[in-house]
């Protein structure tokens, strides 16, 4: 993270001081700006969004935050001139906002979105994170166990033995259920439940559901013992990785 850190602070600064010049019309004095930053309205985007400000701050900049702002409008501000940068995730860029088809090369894909976004919106992508917030599904420690289930197409052939907690909106994005099936094949789920995003957890560990869609960064992830993250082994699923997308 620390290197990360160091990486995308100085590649912020290169641009921040290429734009100080050009303002001043090619002067070599900088002026004073304000950079403002924004971010999505979740806690990880919100995270990774003051780490940008801070390491601005701590280099010397005016930031204004703009914190919060609707998944669905944020690329929208950024292009509309309200903010001046804001985390992003390569597969939203290449699936939300250009509407291509399903590329799962992290390096293609960041490849695509960074030339299609300086082209058609004059928008850049920085280097991308490691870490990979993408989607997923997980399954509770005690039916992966029981009945052998590690992959997503372990979980396809199971699927009418198990109860799906749903987020709803989840059975109808393309990047959702619809996705899946085209590549695994139907889930004739034993029941199927809608259930607030917030609570999935808790409903696998009180075994009124087995399985949830997830973000694959997500914290409880890590408590092996109770949740399974399973592999996406026909690889449905872009990559998801994090980077700042910046105004030219």
């Amino acid at each position: 993270m620390k290197h990360y850190a160091k990486q995308i602070t100085s590649a912020i600064l290169a641009l921040l001081l290429i734009l100080s010049v050009t303002a001043c019309g090619g002067s070599t004095q900088s002026t004073e700006k304000t950079v403002v930053i924004g971010s999505k309205d979740f806690t990880e985007n919100e995270i990774v969004s003051e780490l940008y400000a801070l390491a601005l701050e701590d280099a010397g900049y005016t930031v204004e935050r703009k914190m919060d702002i609707a998944s669905s409008v944020i690329h929208t501000s950024l292009v509309n001139r309200e903010i001046d940068l804001y985390p992003e995730y390569t597969g939203t860029g290449l699936l939300s906002i250009l509407q291509m088809e399903v590329l799962t090369d992290p390096e293609e894909v960041y490849a695509t979105v960074k030339a299609a976004y300086e082209e058609q919106f004059q928008l850049t992508w920085l280097d991308y994170a490691a870490a990979n917030d993408g989607q997923g599904l997980f399954i509770s420690r005690k039916a992966a166990d029981e009945y052998g289930i590690s992959t997503i197409s372990d979980l396809q052939a199971h699927a009418a033995e198990l109860r799906f907690a749903s987020q709803g909106e989840f059975d109808q994005r393309e990047d959702g259920l619809p996705g899946l099936e085209k590549v695994y094949g139907p889930f004739d789920w034993k029941s199927s439940k809608v259930y607030d995003n917030g609570l999935k957890y808790q409903v696998v560990e009180n075994d009124e559901a087995d399985v949830a869609p997830a973000y694959t960064t997500e914290g409880r992830l890590v408590e092996t013992d109770k949740f399974v993250l399973l592999e996406d082994n026909l690889q449905v699923w872009p990559p998801y990785n994090l980077a700042p997308v910046v105004r030219n």
